[in-house]
């Protein structure tokens, strides 16, 4: 791997840990809110961070707080989104040799 390669590495896994900690904080404060009667974290909200990167992080979190482990659009979209996140950085570095 040469340089370049190693600093494209490096941020990747930056952005990556950053959404996920994201969904995790987005996660725990609906929760939070919830319990509270207070204005939520929109739905949209939740899965789009998931989609960026944060699903596995947030598919986790849910499950150790059971947050909306009820409701299908979650406990069944999360999986899924997590699984093209997986395909995605295998692809990634069989293609580029990125990880």
């Amino acid at each position: 791997m040469n340089e370049m390669e190693l600093k494209l590495t490096g941020i990747l896994l930056a952005v990556f840990g950053l959404i996920s900690i994201a969904a995790m904080i987005l996660t725990i404060v609906d929760k939070v809110r919830a319990k509270n009667h207070e204005w939520r974290v929109p739905e949209n909200t939740l899965l789009l961070v998931a989609a960026f990167g944060g699903a596995a992080a947030m598919l986790v979190t849910m499950l150790i707080i059971r947050h909306k482990t009820q409701h299908r659009k979650f406990m069944g979209g999360l999986p899924i989104l997590l699984f093209f996140q997986v395909v995605l950085v295998l692809w990634c570095n069989f293609r580029f040799g990125l990880f």
